[in-house]
């Protein structure tokens, strides 16, 4: 028996005709909080039902595309894999496909070799509330973590977890201990994935070992090509490698994240203290910046930053007898210009000078002189990298990232030119200061300017943070900021015995880090 198209066809008509008014009418942005919520659940509803069907339908592909390729269904249909035909015929995203795929391994059903009957589906509990219309594609998905481990689990003991997935979809709370059963609101995917998760970790009598021997043969990563500045990554990765990236992307990320907050003059809002310069404050404090990135931006920069600091870590393999260095080859003319195309090694594709210009900022310049043939006729090396010794000095002034309100610590920041080399800038402390990844690469687009006035990293924010666009001196390291705390205690001047000859505060506490 097939389906009835017209069936379907007639729902799909009434849906449209149904929808057609509220579209039009903006009948939706009008309803009151309590009528466009019960709107979502029946449309919900219907979306589940919906899924449903196409879990099932996808089944019938997975089974007929299983046997020699040129009697597959997915060879018929023109397509490479059961998700291709899936996203072809029903216009859904890969990830949404390859949901319906998974799904459909969790309600799957076979015929009986001998009766022709069909036997009931690995979670026959979690299909029933398929079919009832109480959880959809992805949360039947998410139920494939017990499939996959069916083969090490008893029969009984799976069942018994697919009936406590099933009324969990279904808002069908048990009792354990009397088996009382009450209603309640349904699980949603992500609480079925979890409840799944859970399941699976008890009933698998093998452990973790068979799961981790399948990730590490399914572990990996691919950089696609370059397009329009930026390449897809994709991929698989280890739990504990997930783990250690999130961790690096806590650890990078500012967590004073809010909202609308701005510069505080009077330090209320945010007990951000005393005013500027001139208003008696230690550190010219203000509130910190709100962080505008998005999480998926953030981890992007983490990576970005990680690899930065893993490549001049000295503990990587040298790659042509040197450290993995990020090459980029520019015309001196277009660097000069601020216009114009630069190269990438390893990237195929043309990159915007600003690329060249920001590698260049904490970097070396190799000078190659071509003649008009192409032969190379001169090469000079203009060393603008810090050394060691005036990055510990750097990293002890500024502490981290010198943008207020920014968490990353001096050991993951790069040391930004405050006078750019080409201008005449030295490769001097008085000229280095620290900025992370991500605010190094968008100082010249974000409004933030840094300025160096007597060898101190001064900061001007823009001007949503400070309406009055004043340069405040960078809060600097905690030594520094305790020199600053110790003075103010005894009137702006230092205590007695912190004195040095030269009658600077800062340095007798330098000298004691040092002997340290």
């Amino acid at each position: 028996m097939e389906p009835d198209l017209e069936a379907l066809r007639d729902v799909d008509a009434a849906l449209a005709a149904a929808l057609a008014p509220v579209f039009a009418s903006d009948a939706v942005h009008e309803a009151s909080d309590a009528h466009v919520l019960e709107a979502m659940a029946v449309a919900g509803s219907i979306l589940r039902r919906v899924e449903g069907f196409l879990v099932e339908a996808t089944d019938v592909v997975r089974g007929r595309s299983a046997g020699p390729r040129d009697e597959r269904m997915t060879t018929r249909a023109g397509c490479g894999s059961v998700v291709e035909v899936v996203q072809r015929a029903t216009r859904v995203s890969g990830a949404s496909a390859g949901a319906l795929v998974r799904a459909a391994g969790v309600v799957h059903r076979e015929r009986s070799m001998t009766s022709g009957e069909w036997l009931p589906a690995p979670l026959p509990a979690l299909r029933d509330a398929m079919i009832a219309g109480a959880v959809g594609s992805d949360g039947v998905a998410a139920a494939s973590v017990l499939v996959e481990a069916s083969a090490r689990i008893d029969r009984d003991a799976l069942l018994v977890a697919d009936a406590a997935l099933g009324e969990a979809a279904l808002g069908v709370t048990r009792d354990v201990a009397t088996g009382a059963v009450e209603t309640g609101p349904h699980a949603s995917a992500n609480e079925l994935r979890v409840l799944a998760q859970v399941w699976a970790s008890v009933l698998d009598q093998d452990g973790a070992e068979p799961i981790e021997a399948s990730a590490m043969r399914r572990r990996g990563l691919t950089v696609g090509p370059v397009r329009d500045g930026l390449a897809r990554v994709s991929g698989d990765v280890l739990a504990e490698v997930a783990a250690q990236w999130q961790r690096t992307c806590d650890a990078l990320s500012n967590p004073r994240v809010r909202a609308g907050v701005g510069f505080a003059p009077d330090g209320g809002a945010d007990g951000a203290g005393g005013g500027g310069a001139g208003a008696g404050g230690l550190d010219d404090a203000v509130a910190d910046p709100r962080d505008t990135r998005t999480r998926a931006q953030k981890m992007h920069d983490a990576l970005a930053t990680s690899l930065d600091v893993a490549a001049r870590s000295g503990e990587l393999p040298t790659v042509g007898g040197g450290a993995p260095t990020l090459v980029v080859y520019a015309r001196e003319e277009d660097l000069v210009a601020g216009t114009g195309w630069a190269e990438v090694e390893g990237i195929g594709e043309p990159v915007g000078i600003g690329v060249a210009e920001r590698v260049a900022c904490s970097g070396s310049i190799q000078r190659v002189t071509l003649n008009d043939r192409g032969r190379i006729v001169g090469l000079g090396v203009a060393d603008r990298v810090f050394t060691a010794i005036q990055r510990k000095a750097i990293s002890l002034r500024d502490g981290g990232c010198v943008i207020p309100g920014c968490q990353v610590p001096a050991g993951w920041c790069e040391i930004h030119h405050a006078t750019d080399h080409a201008l005449g800038g030295p490769t001097h402390t008085d000229n280095g200061v620290l900025l992370c990844w991500h605010h190094h690469r968008t100082l010249a687009t974000s409004g933030w300017s840094v300025m160096m006035i007597d060898g101190v990293p001064h900061i001007r924010g823009p001007a949503w943070w400070d309406p009055e666009r004043r340069w405040r001196p960078a809060a600097g390291s905690r030594l520094r900021r305790r020199v600053r705390v110790d003075a103010s205690r005894h009137g702006g001047a230092p205590p007695d015995g912190l004195r040095t000859q030269d009658g600077s505060p800062e340095g007798r506490l330098l000298q004691r880090s040092r002997s340290r």
